[in-house]
């Protein structure tokens, strides 16, 4: 492996992870709402503690009650007098159910002339979640979804219909007028189906729901297909909201920082959604067609792709990305790839991504590992663990989709 490229490859990722905090984005949301009566604020998500502190630090003495609701180990302190609770992702538990529920003791007593401070970042599908189904129901169906390779938006279709709270049916939990200010980790910013759209009327149909279903063939059982018949929401008058954040500033932020290391950036789509395994292969290609060039390049895609279970090992998709990419950029002098999530926690590992360069292949080789083999096992993670090629932020406090970079230096 190139130490040096290697090095420089994690030093634009981490620059753009933090441009990409949210604590900017939240500030500047805050400055066009009028809070009145009682002030409940609510926080959810993958970087609802980090929204929900600089709330607190911007308005200090104004909130009245708050509860945050995150991802395991994304608490770093105590806000306030707040209930802060870590839950399941991407499955829910019983934390993200007793978590929910407190949140809904908070808003039901609060009138019309009070106010609700919702801060919603992705991965608050599992996390804030009241079912209309048995616990054991949601897991199975979640885990179908996330394994089927259906798309965030197909999962969420079928989530807003087994949820109390889920497609604006929170907002119809209280009287009170609800400010909601949004983290987008969905590629297009549909509010309606980040964190499955708590307060936001749904643009989904049952209808649209049963052909997910039938399209990944998800067992649905008997008891809760009526779940299938009650429609959403599709108007609510008590909301405000406000889209802050998105992949499209992870971009922006890939190419600032690689043209100030000497690179000729092209952004190339912030809309990526295609196979984990075949987006590695489309950013070898697309290095395998630059390979002569005199400059340096730098390559950046934005977006989710989707991984298809077919295996049992270890792994997230920006680790497929990456150990997919290796074989085609073998030899290739200067040439790298590097992919994460902007959470910093890629699928269910402690892994934020991977990172493969021209010398990558030459070092499995060494240990024998067959590259293909772990791709099928979808074992990425401890295929690039041997080589020290896992990308390590740790949990980052924000959520805004994927990030990768094909880079050729010269």
């Amino acid at each position: 492996m190139d130490k040096k490229l290697h090095k420089e490859a994690e030093d634009i990722i981490r620059y753009c992870i933090e441009e990409v905090m949210p604590d900017r984005a939240v500030k500047k949301a805050l400055k066009d709402i009028t809070l009145r009566g009682k002030v409940v604020l609510v926080s959810v998500g993958k970087a609802a503690y980090q929204m929900a502190k600089v709330a607190d630090e911007c308005l200090k003495d104004r909130i009245d009650d708050g509860i945050v609701i995150t991802k395991y180990h994304h608490i770093k302190s105590k806000i306030a007098a707040y209930d802060m609770i870590e839950a399941g992702h991407p499955v829910p538990d019983e934390n993200s159910f007793k978590g929910t529920e407190k949140a809904l003791e908070k808003v039901r007593a609060l009138s019309e002339n009070d106010t609700v401070l919702f801060l919603l970042s992705g991965g608050g599908s599992a996390l804030f979640e009241n079912p209309k189904c048995s616990k054991e129901q949601l897991e199975r169906i979640t885990s179908d979804l996330l394994s089927s390779g259906a798309d965030i938006v197909e999962i969420n279709t079928i989530r807003k219909r087994l949820s109390n709270v889920k497609g604006g049916r929170f907002a119809l939990a209280t009287k009170a007028h609800i400010y909601q200010i949004v983290l987008s980790d969905i590629l297009g910013d549909p509010l309606d189906m980040i964190a499955s759209g708590p307060c936001t009327p749904d643009s989904s149909t049952n209808d649209d729901a049963k052909a997910v279903i039938k399209k990944y063939n998800i067992k649905i059982d008997d008891d809760i297909k009526k779940c299938f018949d009650e429609e959403t929401p599709k108007s609510l008058t008590n909301v405000t909201s406000a889209i802050t954040g998105s992949v499209r500033e992870l971009c922006k932020a890939a190419e600032e920082k690689t043209r100030s290391l000497g690179y000729k950036p092209f952004i190339l789509t912030d809309m990526l959604s295609i196979e984990a395994r075949e987006a590695g292969v489309l950013l070898s290609d697309i290095i395998k067609t630059y390979r002569n060039t005199t400059e340096s390049l730098a390559f950046i895609l934005g977006g989710e792709t989707v991984v298809h279970l077919k295996g049992k090992g270890k792994g997230g998709r920006n680790q497929e990305i990456a150990l997919s990419s290796s074989r085609g950029i073998s030899g290739i002098k200067g040439s790298a790839v590097i992919s994460v999530g902007s959470d910093g926690t890629d699928g269910p590992t402690d892994a934020a991504g991977g990172y493969a360069d021209y010398e990558s292949m030459g070092d499995y080789k060494a240990l024998g590992i067959n590259v293909d083999e772990y791709l099928d096992n979808n074992d990425a993670y401890n295929a690039l663990s041997k080589i020290d090629a896992l990308v390590i932020t740790g949990p980052t406090g924000t959520n805004v989709n994927d990030v990768t970079l094909a880079l050729i230096k010269r």
